[in-house]
Parts: C-alpha cells; sequence; structure tokens
C-alpha cells in the first residue's frame, strides 16, 4: 500500500514538475545512472496549514499507518512554521519531512483569509479515509480540500507569507522529492559535484544562504532547485504565473564512528540521519519570489 502511495504522489510531481523528468534524463545522458529507479529517494516533504482540524497532526495519520516513526520536532520562527520527520518503516522507503504554518502567529487579517477556506474542512478529513485503500489514499492526497481560492486572496497571503499562499492554492500537493547523491558515482557524490553538473546544465540553484546548506556538525549537506512557475488557474477563472514545486539534492556523511567503512559498505543507518532547521528554513524558500524572481 505505501508503495502504491508513493508511486502515485510521484507520477502527478514528475508530471507536473520539468525538472524533475530533465535532471533524471540528464542523470542518464552523463551516465551517472542507467534508469530512473537507480535514484534514491532521500525525503519527500508536504506543507500544511496548522489548523484544528488539518495540519500534521491530520496528514501524519496516514504514514503511521503505514508504518513511519515520528521523530524530531523543528520550530522556524521567521517563517511561523513547525516540522516533523518520519522515518520510514525499512530503508527502502523516503524519509518523510511534514511542515505547518502557525496560523495564529499571522495577522489577524491573514488568519481571516486562511480560515474563509480551511473552515470549510468540518472534521478532520483523514479519519474518514480508508487507509488500507491505496487508491483512496492517492486520490486525497491529490483532491482538493477547500474550494479554489481568489487570486486577490492569494496575492494578499503572498504578501505576509509565501508559505501560506502556496498553501492555499496548492493544498497537499507534494512540495518536493530528494535525490541522495552520496551513493551516485564518484564525481557526482558530493553536494558540491553535484552542483556543478546541475549548474553545467543549465538548472537554477536556490542560493538562500549559499548554494550549499550545510548543518553545524557538517554531516548533512543540501541544494536545491528553484521551484518552476506554473500557470494557476484561480476562481473566476483567473490565471497566474506561480511557484510550482522543486527539487532537493541531500548529501549524507558517515557517522564519525563509521567513517572507515569502505564506501561500498555504507549503508543508511551509517549516515548522518534527521534534518537541520538551519538547512530547511533555507530550502523553504526555493518557491518565494525572491529566488523564482532570478
Amino acid at each position: 500500500m505505501l508503495t502504491d502511495v508513493l508511486n502515485g504522489l510521484m507520477q502527478r510531481y514528475m508530471e507536473r514538475v520539468p525538472d524533475v523528468k530533465a535532471i533524471i534524463q540528464t542523470m542518464i545522458k552523463e551516465g551517472i545512472i542507467q534508469q530512473p529507479g537507480d535514484v534514491e529517494n532521500d525525503h519527500i516533504a508536504f506543507r500544511t496549514m496548522g489548523v484544528p482540524q488539518l495540519g500534521i497532526q491530520s496528514l501524519e495519520k496516514i504514514f503511521l499507518h503505514y508504518g513511519y516513526t515520528k521523530k524530531d520536532a523543528y520550530f522556524f520562527p521567521e517563517k511561523k512554521l513547525d516540522a516533523f520527520w518520519y522515518a520510514p518503516p525499512s530503508p527502502g522507503f523516503p524519509r518523510i519531512f511534514i511542515s505547518e504554518l502557525r496560523v495564529p502567529d499571522l495577522s489577524p487579517q491573514a488568519q481571516a483569509l486562511i480560515s474563509g477556506y480551511t473552515n470549510e474542512v468540518k472534521t478532520d478529513p483523514v479519519d474518514a479515509l480508508d487507509l488500507d485503500d491505496a487508491t483512496a489514499v492517492d486520490h486525497f492526497l491529490h483532491s482538493g480540500l477547500w474550494r479554489l481560492p481568489t487570486l486577490e486572496d492569494y496575492q494578499a497571503l503572498a504578501a505576509e507569507s509565501e508559505y501560506a499562499a502556496w498553501v492555499i492554492y496548492n493544498r497537499y500537493y507534494l512540495n518536493h522529492f530528494t535525490i541522495s547523491v552520496h551513493n551516485l558515482p564518484p564525481g557526482y557524490n558530493t553536494i558540491a559535484d553535484f552542483n556543478a553538473f546541475l549548474e553545467r546544465n543549465g538548472f537554477t540553484l536556490n542560493t538562500a544562504g549559499g548554494k550549499i546548506k550545510t548543518s553545524p556538525d557538517g554531516g548533512l549537506l543540501q541544494s536545491a532547485t528553484v521551484a518552476n512557475m506554473i500557470t494557476a488557474t484561480f476562481a473566476s477563472n483567473q490565471t497566474h504565473r506561480i511557484a510550482g514545486s522543486y527539487v532537493e539534492f541531500a548529501e549524507r556523511k558517515p557517522l564519525p564512528q563509521f567513517a572507515h567503512l569502505p564506501a561500498d559498505q555504507l549503508r543508511r543507518e551509517h549516515r548522518r540521519d534527521g534534518f537541520e532547521a538551519g538547512n530547511a528554513d533555507k530550502i523553504f524558500e526555493s518557491t518565494y519570489s525572491s529566488q523564482t524572481g532570478k
């Protein structure tokens, strides 16, 4: 069931985010991988609204049902976000990162705009789902939870929180997936090398906090493309170009006690796990106008 749900997410994500296919095709062309299935998915991420019937507490029920384990909490004061990450039931599945907007921390005007939409959801929608029906879960993750927003509301929210504006339009749509670069062939298996490959082939990188975001312990290095711009259709058939989704890249260094192991013996459990708030804070900006407007 989990495989079916993840495959459904990735299928639609790849259809909507041109960079995904383009990066994978370029990797195949350069001989880095032989086929798309050779890419290891480090993690996938979702954005949610922190309101009583939705948010992390709702969405996480799906993945906890499939055997994920809730791990560390993160707080992003400037962006007014909370987040948790979830460890998969086995190493073949990606980690999951779910963030939510701290709606009560926004201005009264922004709160009223958001509640005008989210109040349409009267009860936790996941409670009504048959979590043993992968097709139903896949459909839910690609369905609108509230009515299509107006362009005016979207722009008003974006002026205060670009995260809020992204969620009000995209709902639970998959925000990004992440290519693990440390298991790629030499010359491509570090973030620095992989970034060079991406830029050499015309992909634009998120520069917030530098192109490489590095955890204080040096064990987790991340980068990301800038979100593709998509033509979004709002209420009354108004259209506007907005940020869609993007692709992230992660390099997880071996933990000190395993640094002596040869590369071909390193497994996921031997490498730095989890996430880093400082890195994620800048990765969020892949959908922000400061990056997409470059």
